[in-house]
């Protein structure tokens, strides 16, 4: 008799996270940092002494959601912050992948995305304004990191990524940080935004 093939991750807090049926109660905040943290963007093809991880990518979104939507409420500055999230389980996938998979790597995001969300109180489904706004933030971010540490010019990036607003990416550069530093930096901004809801 075949057994079914494991579908769930052992994660380093202990829980055990089943990933076709995932719950808010297996889901923690250093689990999702630590894997963040440790995970490269752009396939890990980026100038620098360090990967430049989804984690540090994700703190770039959340500041950027947040001055693009300044009087926005925290607990969409929070959605910003964890729109990555069920990355800490399954990777970064650039673009060209995901296409590849198909549909079956979106549905999987999205049951992720929703246990983490209800963990974390915020709704399942993020409302389709504030979805944009991260999406733009998320675009301005990818802008950034692929004029500046991933070798396209600015002109191809903005092909790919749109042209941004120059006023909204105003002092912000992106970092490069060593694995721990960034997870500290993750956990902690998510303690701040979850100790002001």
């Amino acid at each position: 008799m075949a057994t079914q093939p494991r579908a769930w991750q052992r994660m380093l807090s202990g829980r055990r996270l089943d990933l076709l049926d995932p719950t808010p109660v297996d889901i923690e905040i250093e689990d999702i940092a630590h894997g963040l943290a440790f995970v490269a963007r752009w396939n890990g093809q980026t100038q620098g002494d360090f990967a430049y991880s989804v984690a540090e990518h994700s703190l770039l979104v959340e500041e950027l959601f947040g001055r693009i939507a300044p009087k926005t409420s925290i607990k969409w500055r929070l959605a910003a912050l964890l729109h990555d999230a069920p990355e800490y389980v399954i990777g970064d996938m650039i673009s060209p992948v995901k296409s590849a998979v198909g549909p079956g790597y979106g549905a999987l995001d999205d049951r992720l995305a929703a246990a983490i969300h209800i963990r974390f109180g915020l709704p399942a489904a993020v409302p389709a304004t504030v979805k944009r706004q991260i999406k733009k933030a998320d675009k301005i971010s990818a802008w950034m990191e692929a004029t500046q540490i991933a070798g396209f010019s600015e002109t191809e990036a903005s092909k790919f990524f749109g042209r941004p607003d120059k006023a909204v990416m105003d002092g912000l550069k992106i970092r490069l940080r060593p694995p721990v530093e960034v997870r500290q930096a993750y956990t902690q901004r998510h303690l701040e935004l979850i100790s002001s809801l």
